[in-house]
């Protein structure tokens, strides 16, 4: 069977015999595929950062019938995230996209918006964009284009809570400088506020007052 190349991130690699890897990879029309790397442990393969985790390669591989694991012959790197490797914040957080897109993705499918996914994430790191703020837009956009994530719906009640708590005016929460001393006191107001609304809104109420 000839070789297939195909636009590729890596996922993870697992040791495999002497001087083998086993490489879990993520193809932009194949979808996630896992396959033997033959000599890539040793000093002189052939593979260099290619097969480095998250790294976008051209990785060329042939798969025989009725095998699991396809065979590598090698991978053209693209574009490395090796570079972020030196904040350990930012390491972990590779891991983190690895792992969950190794996790929530199945074997074989082919998934251009995940695929497109990771490589934006990754760029807006590599662009200096704020670890928590990438990490969370990629979980969320993770599942919700699995199809595991419920439908965020606001209830017609809560809206009516919300606004009616972002009509505070003036006279109820006066103009002030907020600092750490006094975010205490807003935290209080706040507080009170929402014990009176929700008391006003007690399904017993009309009953325990025409007791």
């Amino acid at each position: 069977m000839s070789a297939r190349v195909s636009e590729s991130i890596v996922l993870r690699t697992y040791p495999f015999r002497e001087g083998d890897l086993v490489v879990s990879f993520f193809t932009r029309d194949q979808g996630k595929l896992r396959g033997v790397a033959r000599r890539a442990r040793r000093p002189k393969s052939s593979f260099g950062a290619g097969l480095e985790r998250l790294s976008h390669a051209a990785v060329s591989y042939y798969q025989r019938e009725n095998r699991e694991l396809v065979n590598l012959n090698s991978a053209e790197l693209i574009d490395s995230p090796f570079s972020l490797a030196a904040s350990f914040e930012t390491s972990v957080a590779l891991d983190y996209l690895a792992e969950i897109s190794e996790q929530i993705l199945p074997a074989g499918e082919a998934n251009e918006r995940h695929f497109r996914l990771l490589l934006s994430v990754v760029g807006s790191l590599r662009s200096g964009g704020a670890v928590w703020s990438a990490s969370t837009y990629f979980v969320l956009w993770a599942v919700r284009l699995a199809g595991i994530l419920p439908p965020l719906a606001v209830s017609a009640e809560s809206a009516a809570i919300a606004g009616e708590m972002l009509r505070l005016g003036p006279a109820e929460l006066p103009e002030r400088a907020w600092t750490r001393e006094t975010a205490a006191d807003l935290r209080r107001f706040l507080v009170r506020h929402i014990e009176e609304h929700v008391e006003r809104k007690l399904l017993t109420a009309p009953i325990l007052e025409s007791l």
